[in-house]
């Protein structure tokens, strides 16, 4: 992240950041299953507001399976934003990095990280039809439902590394949209 860039995209200013938005540069970065796994534990793990109170989102910067930022807040973009400016206070790049949220993956959400840098967005929670196009558009691995040992892949499945896991619906990678339960 050279750069401060305003996070939030309401109605033109929206359409205005779509149209700026570049595709991420092509990358060898890749993520092991098994690494979405033991994120997904950690982030339960975690002592948060939500677990005591409810009615917040969180966020959280990982190097694989290791939290390196994690924030909650009410409003969900509060909370991307946030760990952006931390990201860009401490020189941090994003090219090699997950983030997760608790939230919805819309269209918000995936430009966010994609001016962040960051090739993979994990959520427990589903995607938009905009979420989706945005992030085949700019190249954003996209995963959805991820709770206990199971994830959906939305876009990107490329860059998940399966292992020894033979999904029946793998075969499918292309027919089915790249959506790949495991």
């Amino acid at each position: 992240m050279n750069r401060p860039w305003p996070l939030f995209a309401l109605g033109t200013q929206f359409g205005d950041a779509l149209e700026r938005l570049s595709p991420l540069p092509p990358s060898d970065f890749r993520v092991a299953r098994s690494t979405i796994f033991a994120l997904v534990a950690r982030v339960r793990q975690l002592d948060s507001a939500y677990k005591r109170a409810g009615a917040v989102h969180g966020c959280v910067l990982a190097a694989g399976s290791e939290i390196l930022h994690h924030v909650e807040d009410i409003g969900r973009h509060n909370a991307v934003d946030s760990i952006s400016g931390q990201m860009w206070l401490n020189g941090e790049r994003g090219d090699d990095k997950l983030f997760y949220t608790t939230g919805r993956l819309t269209s918000e959400m995936v430009i966010k990280v994609v001016e962040m840098g960051i090739p993979v967005l994990v959520s427990r929670s589903g995607t938009t039809e905009m979420g989706l196009q945005v992030a085949r558009r700019c190249g954003v691995t996209l995963i959805g439902r991820a709770r206990n040992e199971r994830f959906l892949v939305f876009n990107g499945a490329e860059r998940i590394g399966f292992g020894g896991c033979l999904c029946a619906w793998r075969a499918c990678l292309h027919a089915c949209a790249s959506l790949i339960p495991c």
